[in-house]
């Protein structure tokens, strides 16, 4: 009881070494809460001015660079149209559409997907397509038609494009400024919300290295002084009586208000110390009289005298024992080694002489076996009863097993023994003529080899199975999984023999299959080939009597024949790349018959008429063309094929 009693107090007590830990500990954790505080808001300070340095502060000065942009282009558009010799600005204003409007929208794409809002890259991108869409309108509409000095003097020209500065450029400019205006606000607020963020985390920093350190010098006195009281005191008592036990003096003296540390547990360990002694001394002379029964119990488990003791008594007693336990294992291992050697070629019988000898051997009641069965890909494994002893013949009945079914398929599934010495009453019974009755022990040993598992072998009986048996049982139980494994190799090799002669047949014959195919495949070539030849033909006779260009589906041609390049007068470099527009009247580039004409043949629908065209001359001639859509497998339009033949021998002029 009073064992008990102590146990409880060394669990709940405060050693002096954790007195001494738990004040460090609560200095360090202070010192850990500091720096992670602090690291903590250095990270969000370095955070916030990286995000300010890289995005916000760079994505304010875009915004700014576009706007500016913006104006610039307006700038130089009116130029183009009012200052017809001003060919510097004319300059500008290509390379900002073609090198520094590209550049700045790359930068601004860029910056915009670390932007917080979703609305202000939704703002972004409306404003990149409206400026697009302005600079189209300034090539389009105003660049392209004021080329030459003829355009600048033709009035109806100068009037279109002076309207589109007026109608076009002018309001879709105003608009866009307005749009970067309010992304430029939205990105100012968030620039000054990081300001403000820097100067907060900084505030807040400050704050807690104040607290914090005022803290930790708080505690670091308060436990200073509780250690210097609990542990000086009791020490200088616990000296003196160490100098009596010393000299040999018996100390009777207690002192019983230490407190409950390492200093308590010094004191009682002296009153023990005595008393066990007394008891040491006489074991000792027991065991040196032969008495190998005499009960002793050490002063502790660490006392190292009397467990030397102890030992000493238990060794010279075990020697005889283990040597009988040796033997039985050996002549073991040699009677079964026998059977196993005499039986490699059926596995039923094999599986009969083992669990009826190893019941036997162990002086045990009933025995089983289970093999692993032998199971298809994808089916669930199982386990058979492959033999027992003395079995119940209703266990018998129940022959199958899935891994961790039951104690044995627990055992399959976990590679180990399952030893049972509290077995259920309805787990299973020992029957005799005189009746049936419980086990007292249930052996579960998996027979396994190279960590590959092929059955297991369970064993009860009415006695405990001792260590030295089961260890028997696990080395034999490796053995026969090795026999096992070769009683299964053997048989599978047989049956993989089988079934390659069976596999030879069906090869031959696929064989046969495979040559028939290939005539049949060979002869379908040869009629493409035939067929290939023939739309060859067909095409080259066709660009050798007519005139042939093919386009995208844009209206860009993308190639002509010679035909072609002589009706309109132009060379194959002058024409490629270009929009079927140069071919065209005036009339009909700017109409919206021509834009649908277009539309229509991208769509897939041909087209084919008499048209007005316009020579490299600048001379109307007359032609009938047929315009034909070109699909790919997925039946969209790839490109379009124009055929088409004079119907004049004589150019008509051009009409102003």
């Amino acid at each position: 009881m009073e064992e008990e009693v102590n146990k409880k107090k060394s669990g709940l007590r405060l050693t002096i070494g954790n007195k001494i830990l738990g004040g460090f500990l609560i200095l360090i954790a202070l010192f850990i809460i500091n720096g992670v505080i602090i690291f903590w808001k250095g990270n969000v300070i370095d955070n916030v001015v990286n995000s300010s340095s890289q995005v916000y502060r760079p994505s304010q000065d875009a915004i700014k660079d576009f706007i500016l942009m913006v104006t610039r282009s307006k700038m130089l558009v009116t130029n183009w149209v009012y200052l017809q010799t001003n060919q510097e600005d004319k300059n500008a204003l290509k390379l900002l559409q073609d090198n520094e409007y590209p550049a700045l929208q790359e930068k601004i794409t860029k910056l915009m997907t670390t932007w917080e809002t979703d609305s202000q890259r939704r703002q972004m991108d409306t404003v990149f397509l409206k400026f697009d869409t302005l600079l189209n309108v300034q090539k389009e509409s105003i660049m392209a038609n004021l080329q030459s000095f003829e355009h600048y003097e033709d009035p109806l020209t100068k009037l279109l494009a002076e309207d589109a500065i007026e109608s076009q450029v002018i309001p879709r400019t105003t608009d866009l400024i307005s749009r970067l205006n309010r992304v430029a606000v939205t990105q100012n607020e968030v620039t000054s919300r990081s300001d403000s963020d820097v100067i907060d985390s900084i505030r807040s920093l400050r704050n807690y290295t104040i607290i914090l350190g005022s803290g930790i010098i708080v505690i670091g006195l308060l436990s200073a002084f509780f250690l210097m009281r609990t542990i000086t005191k009791p020490v200088n008592f616990l000296k003196n009586i160490v100098v009596k036990l010393g000299r040999g003096e018996l100390v009777e003296e207690k002192q019983g208000n230490f407190s409950n540390d390492e200093i308590g547990e010094m004191a009682v360990a002296m009153d023990k110390l005595v008393a066990g002694l007394k008891g040491t001394s006489l074991f000792a002379e027991n065991i040196g009289n032969g008495n190998y029964n005499t009960q002793f119990k050490p002063l502790s488990e660490h006392d190292v005298l009397g467990n030397a003791l102890i030992n000493m008594r238990d060794n010279l007693s075990k020697v005889a024992e283990d040597d009988k336990k040796r033997n039985w294992a050996t002549e073991g291992m040699a009677k079964f080694g026998e059977i196993l050697r005499t039986n490699t070629n059926d596995l039923t019988k094999l599986s009969d002489e083992i669990i009826s000898n190893l019941v036997k051997y162990l002086k045990a009641n009933q025995g089983a076996i289970y093999i692993i069965d032998e199971v298809n890909e994808g089916e669930e494994a199982t386990m058979t009863l492959k033999a027992c002893y003395a079995w119940d013949k209703k266990k018998f009945l129940n022959h199958k097993i899935y891994k961790g079914e039951g104690l044995a398929g627990q055992a399959w599934q976990e590679g180990d023994i399952v030893y049972l010495t509290e077995i259920p009453q309805n787990y299973i019974r020992i029957v005799s003529g005189l009746g049936d009755a419980n086990p007292t022990s249930v052996l579960i040993v998996p027979l396994k080899v190279n960590d590959q598992i092929f059955g297991v072998v369970e064993i009860a009986s009415f006695n405990e199975f001792q260590d030295f048996e089961k260890e028997f049982v696990q080395k034999i139980a490796e053995t026969i999984a090795s026999t096992i494994s070769t009683v299964k190799i053997n048989a599978r090799t047989q049956r993989l023999l089988e079934e390659s002669q069976e596999m030879t047949e069906q090869m031959r014959a696929q064989e046969e299959e495979m040559r028939q195919n290939m005539e049949e495949l060979q002869a379908t070539q040869e009629e493409m080939q035939r067929s290939q030849a023939e739309t060859d033909n067909t095409l080259s006779a066709i660009h050798a009597s007519q005139s042939v260009a093919e386009y995208n589906v844009d209206g860009t041609l993308t190639k002509v024949n010679s035909n072609y390049l002589e009706l309109f007068g132009y060379t194959q470099d002058e024409v490629l790349g270009e929009h079927h527009r140069i071919f065209t009247t005036k009339e009909d580039k700017s109409s919206e018959e021509y834009r649908q004409f277009w539309k229509d043949l991208a769509s897939g629908y041909p087209k084919k008429g008499v048209y007005k065209r316009i020579n490299r001359k600048g001379e109307v001639i007359l032609v009938r063309s047929s315009f034909s859509t070109i699909k790919n497998l997925s039946g969209d339009v790839i490109k379009i094929m124009e055929i088409t033949h004079s119907l004049s021998d004589a150019a008509v002029p051009q009409l102003a």
